[in-house]
């Protein structure tokens, strides 16, 4: 896989099913394998994760020179789970120094956690306050804002290191995944449990569309070649939103001044009266 150029995020949780499996059976036989992604009691992987196990343990065969009759799963079309912002905020209130620096990052970039484990110092501006992002994926390269709030949190980083976080994935999670266990019962909120790092981006394309309505913005923010990755952030906004969709505070603006302000507190514009007057509208 890293002949064909795959990046460590793609190959570590790959070789992590591989051992899942392996430890219920002898990997190199296709039978025993169907076997056990059959059995509901050793495996409880839903549809979608044993369809990505599935090309996994192809890519095995075909590297030990073997091959199988592939079982099919179609898993249920869904869409992600977005939680609140106060919850994402109380999650990251809850974790140690580094992964919570490390949360804040994602939360303001949308990064994917690939990304966020090959940042170095370099890639860091603190007098412009933006973060250089190296893609993954076939992404695109981007440069983005970050805030006062998470360059006070990367001040208290180790600077010894080149990296600014551990390059170990698996390790991530795990550390990640005890601390959020540790939160949501602290909180007593089960929601958190379902929060992983991949969360977090999809919490920021789903804000960024809500406030902008701009999907070439939001497509920038996260990298994407192209917009078909995008366009569930529509739908993610307005399933989210739904309820409120309706329920609207207007302004009346008569200069640029008062333009602007209405534009910077996130109002966007229903109808230009005439050169200096114009009406705009954000929902409560």
């Amino acid at each position: 896989m890293k002949l064909d150029g795959k990046p460590a995020a793609t190959i570590i949780p790959r070789l992590r099913y591989l051992k899942l499996i392996a430890k219920q059976c002898d990997i190199t036989n296709p039978y025993e394998v169907k076997e056990v992604l059959a059995n509901k009691d050793k495996c409880k992987w839903n549809d979608l994760t044993k369809k990505n196990f599935v090309a996994t343990y192809t890519g095995f065969l075909k590297f030990i020179k073997k091959t199988w009759e592939q079982p099919t799963y179609k898993p249920a079309e869904r869409l992600p789970f977005i939680p609140t912002e106060t919850e994402i905020d109380q999650l990251i209130a809850s974790m140690g120094t580094v992964t919570a620096t490390l949360l804040q990052m994602l939360k303001e970039t949308g990064m994917r956690i690939g990304e966020a484990t090959i940042l170095q110092w370099q890639d860091i501006s603190f007098q412009q306050k933006i973060v250089n992002i190296t893609p993954e994926k076939g992404s695109n390269p981007r440069i983005l804002p970050i805030s006062d709030k998470l360059i006070a949190m990367l001040n208290q980083l180790n600077r010894e290191r080149e990296h600014l976080f551990r390059q170990d994935i698996d390790g991530l999670r795990t550390t990640f995944g005890n601390q959020r266990t540790e939160a949501a019962e602290k909180l007593h909120n089960e929601r958190l449990k379902l929060i992983h790092f991949h969360t977090f981006r999809h919490w920021k394309g789903t804000m960024e569309y809500h406030k902008t309505k701009d999907i070439k913005h939001v497509q920038y923010i996260l990298g994407h070649k192209h917009s078909d990755s995008t366009d569930v952030y529509i739908n993610l906004e307005q399933a989210i939103f739904l309820a409120d969709s309706d329920e609207w505070i207007t302004t009346v603006t008569h200069n640029e001044t008062e333009e602007l302000k209405a534009i910077e507190a996130n109002f966007t514009l229903v109808r230009a009266i005439n050169e200096t007057t114009a009406i705009y509208k954000k929902r409560k």
